[in-house]
This record gives structure tokens, C-alpha cells and sequence, in this order.
């Protein structure tokens, strides 16, 4: 079943959209990077210059975004009380910010100034969000299948900042840590833990209230996020104790979550499939293009493990990386924000607005035609940028471009949502004077 939603606890719109209104802007600072360095931008997952336009996708869009939706998620979906959630929203925006934009950099000019300041303001972001929300978020007795996801995946968080501070400190203070091992874990918590459960028990939630589709069965929400939470640690575990040497263990528990998330991708597409609203809509395009790059990836991953050989190549890690950061959760949280931003300027309107025939309607506030395009010029750059991968030159600043156009397209969607309410809003007053 699903949680009765609580709009009375609902922040500011300003909480969580200055998240939306930043992510595509950092989106559009790694387009720039695939633009200005072309093929060199995907030589290997281990050059810096890869690094940075990781970090600027992942912690800048990705993280950013999906912040911006838990601030709204945990008070309204969940019964979590965030204290004083608009000052905790500016203060975690403010250091995320600086934060993603100092270890960008840091990468590009291998200065150990930048990763220190990177570790500081990240530490202080992330410290924040969870500070603020540890103590609700045990708080509830009724714990639904969303609630329980978002505490595995905000305790994944927690070892990704975890090793990814690590990792700050090794590069600023030059310390003799195994890099390799320790990112390849830092990765893994990114973004299969902190990432991967975070869409999966979000999804819980918009997928049927959003897309109007069946619920998720009940033995996936209740068994899923805890399953591939255990595989990760064993996982980890069996890492640790081999030093990432290849066996069978290692392999089988990836395998294992491979299978998890490929059973998540599936279910999810049979939900829609099944969607009661037979009309097109531009968000189960986002979700359906997120399924099947999650599901497409975890096949790949599975035939690397059976077939160690093709692992060898760059592109096969690179190919991954794309296919799970732009194609699954890049597109999900681009479908996801097109349902939440229109739904909060109508909802904080209505709330505020008395009179009646002013407030539009959600379609009015982000059309369909409007969104559409912009899908297409994301789905362009995602088959480009896989093709870029394993043909780079010219394509990798193609690629770039239609990034580029798509997070622009992206960021102008927002604003002008955000401006539709301000002007609304401005309206209401002068007819009340």
C-alpha cells in the first residue's frame, strides 16, 4: 500500500527547486568538457579529466536532483520531519555547490589545495542532509517501502562520503592509500547504493501515483532494497578481503546485483505497460529509455563477468558508466522532475491563491510539446554518447553538443515554470490590492 501524503509538511518551493534549477546547470558544465576535449574526455574511467566529468554529472546533477526531490519527499511521502527545512535545503545547496564545483576542478588541475576545499564543503553537505534527517527518519513507526528504501540508500550515501573523503584525503595530503580498490568501492556506493536504491524506493511511489500504473508487488518492496543492500556489503566484503582480485565470489555477488536491479528495470516497464492513462506521456518515455539502459547495462555487466576478455577495453567500463549515469538515472530523474516541478507550482498556487480561474492547470505549467522535444534531444545524446564511447572523435563533441542542448532545454523548462509561478503570484497580489 501506499503512504497517504502529508502536503501540510510540505516545504517552500524554494527548498527544493533552487536543486532543480542548479542540477542542469552542472549537466551543462560536463557538455562543455566533452566539447572543449573531445575524445580525451573518454580515454579511460581513470583519467582525470573522466573524474571530473563524473563528479559534475553524478554529484552535480544527479545527487543535486534527486537532494532537491528527497526535501520534498521525506515530509510529504515519507511523515519525516525535516527541522527548519528551508534553512537545511540552503545550507546543503550552498556547500553541494562549491563542493561539486571545487572537486571538478580539483581534477582538471591536479591541485591539492581544490581537493582539500572539495572534502570540506562536501563533508559539510552531505553531514547536513543526513544530520537533518537521521533522527525522523527512525522516527516513524509505520515505515513504508519508500521509507525503508531511502534509509538504506541514505546509509549507502553515508559510505560513499565515507570513502570518497578517503579518497579527498589521499589526493590532497598525498597519502599512500590503495586508490584503485578504494574508488572502485567508492563507485560502487555511488552508485549502485546511494544512487540505485534511491530511484528504487522513489520510484515506489511516483511510478504508480504519477503514471497511474499497478502497484510494485509486495514481496519487491519489501525484499529488493534490503537483498541488494546485503549483496553490496558482501560484495564490498569479498573486495576487501581479496584485494579486488578476480574469483568466484566477487563475481557471483555482482552477478547477484545485476540480477536485482534487471528484475527492478523489468518489473518497472510491466508496470507501464499496464498504465491505466493509455495517452503518450513524455515522463514514461524518461522511464522506459531508464529501464531499458538499466537493464541493457546489467546484461552487460553479467557477459563481463562470463566473458572476463571484453572487460579489457576502456570503452567497456565507459560504456557502463554511460549507460547507468546518463541512460538509467539521468533519464529517470529528467522524467521525474517534469511530474514534480509542475505539481508543486500548481499545489503552492492553489494553496496561496484564493481566486478562482487563475491557477493553471499541471500539464498548463510544462506542456507536453515543450517537454517532448526536449526528451528526443536527450535521447539523441545518449545513443550518441554510447557511440562516442566506441568511436570517439568527432562524436564525442557531437555528443558534447547534444548534452548540452538537452540540459539547456532542461534548465529553460524549469525557469520557466519557476517564472510562471513568480508572475502568477505577482498577478494575485495586484487584483487582491
Amino acid at each position: 500500500m501506499q503512504r497517504i501524503l502529508s502536503f501540510d509538511q510540505a516545504p517552500s518551493l524554494s527548498a527544493p527547486l533552487r536543486f532543480f534549477l542548479t542540477a542542469p546547470a552542472f549537466a551543462i558544465l560536463a557538455s562543455l568538457l566533452l566539447i572543449w576535449f573531445g575524445p580525451q574526455a573518454l580515454e579511460s574511467r581513470w583519467s582525470p579529466l573522466t573524474l571530473a566529468l563524473t563528479h559534475l554529472l553524478v554529484l552535480g546533477f544527479l545527487s543535486t536532483a534527486m537532494i532537491g526531490a528527497l526535501v520534498q519527499i521525506l515530509p510529504v511521502v515519507a511523515g519525516v520531519h525535516l527541522p527548519r527545512a528551508g534553512l537545511t535545503a540552503g545550507i546543503v545547496h550552498f556547500f553541494l555547490t562549491i563542493g561539486t564545483a571545487a572537486l571538478a576542478s580539483a581534477f582538471l588541475l591536479a591541485q591539492p589545495l581544490l581537493f582539500k576545499l572539495a572534502l570540506l564543503f562536501l563533508a559539510c553537505a552531505f553531514l547536513s542532509l543526513l544530520g537533518a534527517s537521521v533522527v525522523g527518519l527512525w522516527q516513524v513507526a509505520d515505515a513504508s517501502a519508500t521509507l525503508r528504501t531511502i534509509r538504506l540508500a541514505l546509509t549507502a550515501l553515508l559510505g560513499t562520503v565515507v570513502l570518497g573523503a578517503t579518497l579527498a584525503s589521499a589526493f590532497g595530503w598525498a597519502l599512500g592509500l590503495p586508490l584503485m580498490e578504494l574508488t572502485n568501492l567508492h563507485a560502487r556506493w555511488g552508485l549502485l547504493g546511494w544512487v540505485g536504491l534511491l530511484v528504487i524506493g522513489v520510484a515506489y511511489q511516483v511510478v504508480p501515483m504519477f503514471q497511474v500504473t499497478p502497484l510494485y508487488p509486495a514481496y519487491l518492496t519489501r525484499w529488493l532494497a534490503p537483498v541488494l543492500f546485503l549483496l553490496l556489503l558482501a560484495w564490498s566484503a569479498a573486495d576487501v578481503l581479496t584485494r579486488q582480485q578476480p574469483n568466484g565470489w566477487n563475481a557471483a555477488l555482482s552477478i547477484f546485483v545485476a540480477f536485482g536491479f534487471m528484475l527492478f528495470g523489468l518489473t518497472t516497464l510491466y508496470l507501464l505497460w499496464f498504465r491505466k492513462r493509455p495517452r503518450p506521456d513524455v515522463t514514461v518515455m524518461f522511464w522506459r529509455t531508464g529501464m531499458a539502459s538499466l537493464i541493457v547495462g546489467a546484461v552487460l555487466w553479467v557477459a563481463g563477468c562470463w566473458l572476463p576478455q571484453i572487460t579489457v577495453a576502456p570503452s567497456y567500463a565507459l560504456f557502463l558508466g554511460v549507460l547507468f549515469i546518463v541512460g538509467f538515472a539521468y533519464s529517470v530523474i529528467n522524467g521525474m522532475v517534469y511530474k514534480i516541478v509542475p505539481f508543486l507550482v500548481w499545489y503552492h498556487l492553489q494553496n496561496s491563491i484564493k481566486q478562482r480561474g487563475i491557477v493553471p492547470n499541471v500539464k498548463q505549467v510544462l506542456p507536453d510539446n515543450v517537454t517532448t522535444k526536449q526528451f528526443f534531444c536527450h535521447l539523441a545524446a545518449l545513443i550518441i554518447l554510447l557511440a562516442a564511447v566506441q568511436w570517439p572523435g568527432v562524436l564525442t563533441h557531437i555528443a558534447g553538443f547534444a548534452l548540452g542542448v538537452s540540459s539547456c532545454w532542461l534548465l529553460v523548462n524549469i525557469i520557466g515554470a519557476a517564472r510562471m509561478y513568480r508572475r502568477i503570484k505577482l498577478h494575485a497580489t495586484h487584483v487582491l490590492q
